[in-house]
């Protein structure tokens, strides 16, 4: 075990360093100058030379590379153009806004998706399976802004039933009125996310689960007589979570991905809408301090799940 955990930090931290240099560049070949919002043309030589020295945008590109990876070892990612202000703590202000989206996301996928994909295993060819195959269709087709402009339509502008937008209405309250407001404001994009992911863990399930049921072990504990509820959660449901426990680990870098517009429409103020803010705001450093979150959480969540895989099949040797 700790071997393959070292192994899979050094990896890790591999990825993340080819990431965040790709990432680098990438930003810095854009056709967008962010000089030009950064210096007003009002401004003197002097006070232009000193603002291009602040930002390090006055040394070739090599030289800025080198000094972003010495500040990221010290855990300094610059300042924000936009703002002025240490990239790390605009993204502090921000992360634990879309780290709530996704543990209330994936909750939703085990709590409903789990047991849809497991009915519909049960049920095969049934008209119950039929409809939730075509939910599943529907679902992976469905595209994620209309998705999100319908919720709003609906259940904020129509049925006045649900907040507009944010993450809470201001000012905020105290106490449990405050994070009761907190989770009102959450249904929406949590529920965007949620359809936009839900059809993959569906299928994931449904389809192991069928495999699974036609295992001799499975047709054994029948043959004994046990219950069917038993040795569907017993029996079966523990080996069949191995490829949902890896699609979910592996969709938290798409949830993310998702969120930009999620949280854009809903103005929720999480990692996904600094990006698209910085974007537009052409902030170099915020934007590479927010993908080096990302690349770090999908790296995270691909440790994390192959830990949860090998506990769930011990005939995986994750020291081998």
């Amino acid at each position: 075990m700790g071997r393959y955990l070292m192994y899979r930090i050094l990896k890790g931290l591999l990825t993340l360093l080819v990431s965040v240099t790709i990432t680098f560049f990438i930003l810095r070949l854009m056709p967008a100058d962010p000089v030009s919002i950064l210096i007003d043309p009002k401004m003197g030589p002097e006070v232009q030379q000193a603002m291009m020295k602040r930002f390090g945008l006055d040394k070739p590109i090599w030289e800025q590379y080198i000094i972003f990876l010495k500040g990221l070892i010290k855990g300094d990612l610059g300042l924000s153009f936009k703002n002025q202000r240490p990239v790390m703590e605009v993204i502090m202000e921000k992360l634990p806004w879309t780290l709530l989206l996704l543990f209330i996301v994936n909750i939703m996928l085990l709590i409903i998706g789990v047991p849809i994909g497991v009915l519909a295993a049960i049920k095969r060819g049934q008209l119950i399976d039929k409809v939730i195959n075509i939910s599943v269709v529907i679902g992976i087709s469905i595209f994620v802004p209309f998705l999100a402009f319908s919720f709003l339509y609906i259940f904020a502008y129509y049925l006045k039933l649900l907040p507009t937008g944010g993450a809470y209405t201001p000012p905020p309250g105290d106490g449990l009125a405050y994070y009761m407001d907190v989770a009102k404001h959450a249904i929406l994009p949590s529920l965007t996310l949620l359809f936009a992911n839900i059809a993959s863990v569906v299928l994931y399930t449904r389809n192991s689960m069928i495999d699974i049921l036609k295992e001799d072990y499975i047709r054994t504990a029948y043959a004994k007589g046990l219950k069917n509820n038993y040795i569907i959660q017993i029996h079966a449901l523990k080996n069949a979570m191995i490829p949902t426990v890896t699609v979910i680990g592996l969709m938290i870098g798409s949830m993310v991905g998702g969120a930009v517009m999620t949280e854009t429409i809903f103005s929720w103020p999480g990692i996904g809408r600094l990006i698209y803010d910085s974007v537009a705001a052409m902030d170099y450093p915020v934007l590479q301090g927010a993908f080096l979150i990302l690349a770090i959480s999908v790296i995270l969540m691909n440790i994390i799940t192959d830990l949860i895989i090998a506990w769930l099949d011990p005939r995986i040797k994750i020291g081998g």
